[in-house]
């Protein structure tokens, strides 16, 4: 595709994701690059980066182009000109030529023109526009992070490197590294992880035979770490209580060596159905899957009956807005109020398969202390036969924790990860 082409299916697939907010844009993405077989690989990433560029800068976007209609080509063209683009050379890619966007009309040139020699950024953006915040979540983000607050949004706001877990059941790191360099693809070792491989950029590794044999699977550096705290370890019984597709699953029968009892939780049938692939990759056996559902019977049938049970409860996913950074367009302060409860309830009703001095480890991808530090206290009044495990001493690997406090916290800015909370409760009477 030439330069035109690939802005023209940049406006294309950029009007797509906008005509469709309630759907996550790489699901959108990627059924538009399925309709258009005929775009290459290198096409694609070149027309996906530059949606993405304009999905995380789309508040300051939205504020350069002021009360003017947000079409998709005024986005395309203002984020081209706030990087440095002349404006004459917007004009040449909207050429109306084969394959290329429609010439700009005059209106459109007219906005244009008040953007020229600017760049993204302006002094006086409101705060949660420079930020790219939604207005209601800026007290809560500046109350959690204070001054190191825009340091922790642009770490957000960065384009999140490859991160890939090895697969414990089939090698070790340096084998999964040597498999990736064979392909042609260089990878580093995570920082925290030990079982973490990190490739800078997003590259089709899943069509590879280290991905199709099941030595590695991509997993970011994060969510590793949430099912390290888990501490499982052979011959335990675990549950994963909200497993979606199994990635943590998957984490977990590695360390436990393909030994004791795994069970897969979720309410949602093809996530569940969706896992069974993976598993038979990794050569995984020590895992049932059960689908949750009102009434049901097996939690009062297994209660008090396991190890570990993991809740990587439903959330406000503020901490990966790294890869998804629409998900931030599409959140409302009403989703916030409809998951609270519904974390309250699914660490009840999980709570009751804890065996006395088992743990309960309750992990979430948001940045929000109602989802985490407060969800953990309400929990604690609620179920006094539950206590806080402190981090140092829940802490599972040989270095040190990557924070202080009694629950692990981590963060693009600070550690180079999605932004998660974990919290370790012993049941203790």
């Amino acid at each position: 595709m030439t330069p035109s082409a690939r802005i023209a299916a940049a406006i294309d697939l950029l009007e797509v994701i906008e005509g469709a907010p309630k759907r996550p844009a790489d699901a959108v993405a990627n059924d538009f690059f399925r309709m258009r077989r005929y775009i290459g690989s290198g096409d694609r990433r070149a027309v996906s980066e530059r949606v993405w560029t304009i999905l995380r800068a789309r508040r300051r976007l939205g504020w350069w182009l002021g009360d003017a209609p947000k079409s998709a080509r005024l986005l395309v063209a203002a984020s081209l000109l706030l990087e440095g683009w002349s404006k004459s050379g917007v004009q040449q890619s909207f050429s109306g030529g084969q394959f290329a966007a429609a010439p700009l009309d005059r209106p459109e040139l007219g906005i244009l023109a008040k953007i020229e020699d600017h760049t993204i950024d302006h002094p006086t953006m409101p705060d949660a526009i420079r930020l790219e915040i939604p207005d209601w979540l800026l007290p809560r983000l500046a109350a959690r992070f204070g001054s190191s607050l825009p340091a922790e949004m642009a770490a957000l706001s960065q384009p999140a490197a490859l991160d890939m877990r090895v697969n414990l059941l089939k090698g070790d790191r340096d084998q999964a590294k040597a498999a990736l360099a064979a392909e042609g693809w260089e990878a580093e070792l995570t920082k925290i992880s030990p079982w973490g491989l990190r490739i800078d950029g997003r590259r089709p590794v899943t069509s590879g035979p280290a991905f199709q044999s099941g030595l590695i699977e991509i997993q970011d550096e994060g969510s590793q770490l949430v099912a390290a705290m888990v501490g499982a370890a052979p011959g335990m019984r675990v549950v994963d209580w909200c497993a979606g597709a199994g990635g943590k699953t998957l984490a977990l029968a590695g360390v436990m060596e393909n030994r004791g009892q795994i069970v897969a939780c979720d309410v949602s049938a093809p996530r569940l159905d969706g896992a069974v692939r993976r598993l038979r990759r990794a050569g995984v056996h020590n895992v049932e899957r059960h689908l949750v559902e009102a009434g049901d019977k097996w939690l009062k049938r297994r209660a008090g009956t396991f190890d570990r049970v993991l809740i990587d409860a439903p959330c406000t996913g503020t901490g990966t807005w790294r890869r998804n950074p629409d998900a931030r367009l599409r959140l409302k302060e009403s989703d916030l109020g409809e998951l609270l409860p519904k974390q309250a309830s699914i660490l009840d009703a999980a709570q009751t398969l804890v065996r006395k001095g088992g743990r309960l480890v309750y992990a979430t991808c948001s940045l929000l202390e109602e989802e985490n530090e407060a969800q953990v206290t309400s929990f604690l009044l609620r179920h006094a036969d539950f206590a806080v495990v402190p981090l140092v001493r829940a802490w599972p690997l040989d270095q040190p924790p990557p924070n202080s406090g009694d629950f692990l916290s981590l963060t693009p800015a600070s550690h180079g990860t999605d932004g998660f909370f974990t919290a370790v409760l012993e049941r203790t009477a």
